[in-house]
């Protein structure tokens, strides 16, 4: 695999890649990257880099224009015009401003169906549409040309609310004992929504107040609390089963805020009921779960887990506290999903070997690399299935890389993985006997969340993460509520297939289930689920 050898005021990196993509495209998965505002056309011509070792190809026209002989002559080219094939030495003349912001790679990505021309806004040129998905660990945002349907950019960040708990209880208790507090936690993410939009203008050259269209889905906790309403009602176990009112009453301070247009319509989609959000509904939706004769299963892998079972007549669903482990988050060495993030781990023959996402140099582990390690190491018999490590593991826990950044696996994330890995099995048994089925009818089952991309099945199944079907049965659909999101930004019928999806569920609460703290300690053990 090339390298991209990036010489910048701080030192040096070394990037792997994968040729196809732009010089730009490529620094946008990292945090080094160059200056931009036109969405990479060459129309701007700021992202400014200088070739020092390595073939780049000859300038395109649009750096003929921004460039001229002298600057050409001596290496300098623009990021988003030169298409790398083999590996390059560069110096960023231009670096963009540090952001928070990461990029999300739809490029390619249209709609099937845009959105109907008659009723697009006619006092507007070229409108713009946003889908937000608002996590408890990560908000994520696209952007779309409505007319056409086509992708323009997308952007994911942290949620700041993490600062108020990592979790969705300690936030909703937070909020309740505290109005200061809630409206604190309301106007976070609120900003941060704005920034990741002001992110997208400012690089990608986007004029927000084209801006008509915005939807958001989120966990029924993330609605509440943005909208301040009723958040408190989550707390209190008679209201789990109930629908909870957490739409805002007015989103004229959110289009001010994100400097959108003044007349943009703003729809957040309802939740289900109880702790299961419209994040959930959008991913049912996305997958067409309810489309099966029956047995699909749906998990949306988070901090708040949401899992659904289609059985061909109902669709039984629940939460389950899964913790942010999956998000890399709570882990000594976990990271979420980024640039830097070990997400594969194998062993063979004795040796280890890791894969680091933008191919940069590893300073944490995340989710899907985490349950690589776990299986590796129990296979290896480094880890027992009920969690222990081997005498011959030192006390500060196994060390898979020695470098300038440690990443070791304590005792201590073990059990959080466990307990987190523990109430999804417990969820997923709780519903199918509710539904009257067996682990051996399970026909398909959809993976969603932070490494709903990037998970190894087998090693999932082999430490009891997934039910053990064939693999080729296991979807990784990766961010679903995003996708489900888009679907309602740019189906207006989408709203109302989710009502007819909501009016044939049945929502479960595992509090309630007789028998989930039999189930939740059998679910920790590291072993494939039983009956499974």
């Amino acid at each position: 695999m090339p390298t991209l050898t990036v010489k910048f005021e701080a030192g040096v990196r070394h990037l792997s890649f994968i040729p196809g993509p732009s010089l730009r495209h490529i620094l946008d998965a990292t945090d080094t990257q160059v200056r931009s505002g036109c969405r990479g056309t060459g129309a701007c011509g700021l992202c400014l880099v200088r070739i020092e070792s390595g073939e780049a190809g000859e300038p395109a026209f649009a750096e003929s224009i921004h460039l001229d002989d002298a600057q050409l002559a001596q290496g300098v080219r623009l990021a988003c015009q030169v298409i790398p094939r083999h590996s390059l030495g560069i110096v960023i003349l231009a670096p963009a401003p540090k952001s928070p912001w990461r990029r999300l790679d739809g490029q390619g990505k249209r709609r099937k169906n845009p959105f109907p021309l008659n009723e697009l806004p006619q006092s507007v040129n070229k409108p713009y549409g946003v889908a937000v998905d608002l996590g408890t660990t990560h908000i994520r945002i696209s952007l779309y040309e409505l007319s056409s349907g086509g992708w323009l950019a997308e952007r994911w960040g942290l949620n700041p609310q993490m600062t108020a708990g990592s979790d969705v209880i300690t936030r909703l208790v937070a909020a309740s004992e505290s109005p200061a507090q809630a409206r604190a936690m309301s106007q976070w993410a609120i900003a941060a929504i704005g920034e990741a939009l002001w992110d997208i203008a400012i690089r990608e050259g986007i004029n927000l107040q084209q801006v008509m269209r915005l939807t958001l889905v989120g966990n029924t906790a993330m609605l509440a609390l943005i909208s301040e309403r009723n958040f408190d009602l989550l707390l209190q176990p008679s209201h789990w089963f109930n629908v909870i009112d957490c739409l805002p009453d007015d989103t004229v301070s959110w289009s001010i805020a994100w400097n959108i247009h003044p007349q943009a319509k703003i729809e957040v989609i309802p939740p289900l009921a109880g702790f299961v959000g419209s994040d959930l509904l959008a991913g049912v939706i996305t997958t067409r779960l309810m489309e099966d004769k029956g047995g699909s299963l749906f998990i949306d892998f988070g901090t708040n887990s949401e899992i659904a079972l289609w059985d061909g007549a109902m669709l039984w669903v629940t939460s389950a506290a899964g913790g942010p482990a999956f998000e890399g988050s709570g882990i000594r060495c976990g990271l979420p999903a980024e640039p830097g993030a070990i997400y594969h781990v194998t062993l063979q023959d004795g040796l280890w070997d890791y894969a680091v996402i933008a191919g940069d140099k590893p300073r944490g582990i995340c989710g899907s690399g985490l349950v690589d390690l776990i299986a590796c190491l129990v296979r290896l018999g480094t880890l027992t299935p009920r969690g222990q490590f081997s005498p011959t593991v030192p006390k500060e826990g196994f060390m898979l890389v020695r470098g300038e950044s440690d990443i070791v696996l304590t005792k201590r994330d073990v059990d959080m993985f466990q307990r987190a890995k523990a109430a999804i099995g417990a969820g997923i048994q709780a519903l199918l006997a509710n539904a009257g089925m067996r682990y051996e009818e399970v026909q398909r089952i959809c993976v969603s969340g932070a490494f709903g991309g990037s998970l190894n099945v087998l090693n999932a199944q082999d430490i009891g993460l997934l039910p053990k079907i064939s693999p080729e049965r296991v979807e990784l659909c990766g961010n679903t509520a995003l996708s489900g999101c888009e679907d309602a930004l740019l189906s207006p019928g989408t709203v109302e297939r989710l009502q007819r999806l909501a009016d044939r569920a049945k929502i479960i609460n595992l509090s309630h289930c007789p028998d989930f703290d039999m189930h939740f300690l059998e679910n920790l053990y590291l072993q494939p689920l039983r009956g499974a």
